[in-house]
């Protein structure tokens, strides 16, 4: 299998649009989407257009779900909020069509793969996967070899070998006969892990890569300023946090 990975797009079409290079440039035509193609971001209508045109596979996360109100926005922070209720009033109807349609989770049998925006346990729930405990909870959630997430903006591989042992790896790893998996992709669009370039997951073959792409920030930013977003969500762009 060789696949491109990507989640937590929110609304950054530079940084999409960077990520899209880097993958054809690596001639990868299989792309699968993990959800949150909005929120925070300037061009929520931009990103979902891109990502439909794409992407084989595409999930809905929770802004997402909070823009077509199958989320309350009370759940989400001020300055997320803020931007959520922006995002609903410049989304097309098409697009909000879209985005009702996506599912919160795909099992891929073939490649014995699950997808997930944020946990397997409870998807509805949007719980995160922050801690090796959240690993271990998740893995009696699935039966797959490989669960691929998103969600938190951090990037990781956490492999289980068959004595139960859990193992992290922050940038590649070989995938074992008789391990388990669980990926999270990172963020496109607003990295949280102090490294502010674009991140996707590349599977290829036996070999899972967290990928690094830079983009043009400033000028993301400069749109969500004339958009009057929040200045917290401006300002983490540059310190990917």
């Amino acid at each position: 299998m060789r696949c491109a990975v990507l989640s937590d797009v929110h609304a950054n079409i530079a940084a999409l649009e960077a990520v899209l290079r880097d993958i054809d440039r690596r001639k990868i035509d299989d792309i699968i989407f993990l959800g949150d193609a909005v929120g925070y971001g300037p061009n929520p209508n931009d990103c979902i257009d891109l990502l439909g045109g794409r992407c084989r596979i595409l999930l809905a996360g929770n802004h997402d779900w909070g823009t077509i109100g199958l989320t309350d926005v009370t759940y989400f922070n001020i300055y997320a909020r803020h931007a959520l209720e922006w995002t609903m009033g410049v989304i097309t109807d098409k697009n909000r069509k879209i985005l009702k349609s996506l599912p919160l989770r795909k099992e891929l049998k073939d490649e014995d793969i699950l997808l997930v925006h944020s946990t397997p346990k409870e998807p509805e729930e949007w719980h995160y996967l922050l801690t090796l405990w959240d690993a271990e909870i998740n893995f009696h959630y699935f039966n797959n070899t490989l669960c691929f997430l998103g969600h938190s903006h951090q990037p990781f591989v956490i492999e289980k070998v068959q004595s139960g042992e859990l193992v992290t790896y922050r940038e590649s790893a070989e995938i074992k006969k008789s391990c388990r998996y669980i990926i999270n992709a990172g963020s496109v669009g607003q990295p949280r892990d102090g490294d502010p370039r674009a991140c996707y997951a590349v599977i290829d073959g036996e070999k899972i890569d967290i990928t690094r792409v830079p983009y043009d920030i400033v000028s993301v930013q400069d749109k969500m300023k004339k958009e009057h977003l929040p200045d917290p969500l401006i300002e983490r762009l540059l310190l990917g946090r």
